[in-house]
């Protein structure tokens, strides 16, 4: 590869594997974008600080949602940051704590929906055409599955999206989740 998708390692692995699969679907909804693009943020505030602690790269379902890192603090491993789901029907809220996190839900090969609800949906029998692919590269890369329990996972990261509805308040009005 002679020039990087991104500065993350780990969704540098994820682009050439999608590249190397061609044009399938293995997780439903999901899709790579070009990373730092825009993700609509700006109909949430125009403010700078806030746009700044954003980073998009990816496609959450066919209708208009995004991921994006979010900039919670200056730590230099990306990956690492919490992941943001940014809805097209007015979603704002932390899905993942961090990217690894976020494979282990698009294994579950489901759109995300608000609160858990995605997570059930996980349980159908027709995968998307490139999901065996995909767990296959998730277990290589990381030595991860699908989450033993999905409930646990969303459990899990309301820490972290605690303190971003904490933060994001300062610039726009988030309803009750």
């Amino acid at each position: 590869m002679s020039e990087a998708y991104s500065p993350v390692p780990e969704l540098n692995l994820l682009k050439e594997f999608t590249d190397r699969i061609g044009p399938v679907h293995y997780s439903d909804g999901f899709e790579l974008r070009e990373y730092g693009a825009d993700a609509g943020l700006h109909t949430w505030s125009e403010n700078p600080e806030f746009l700044s602690r954003f980073i998009p790269f990816a496609q959450a379902n066919g209708s208009g949602s995004d991921y994006a890192l979010w900039r919670c603090d200056e730590r230099t491993d990306l990956a690492t940051l919490p992941v943001v789901l940014v809805g097209d029907d007015g979603d704002l809220y932390v899905i993942a704590r961090n990217l690894t996190e976020l494979f282990q839900l698009l294994a579950i090969d489901s759109e995300p929906l608000a609160d858990v609800g995605f997570l059930a949906a996980g349980d159908a029998e027709e995968h998307s055409e490139g999901h065996h692919e995909f767990l296959a590269w998730l277990n290589q890369n990381f030595g991860l599955g699908p989450p033993e329990d999905p409930h646990a996972l969303w459990t899990a990261r309301k820490e972290s999206d605690d303190r971003f509805r904490a933060w994001v308040s300062q610039f726009v009005e988030l309803g009750d989740r």
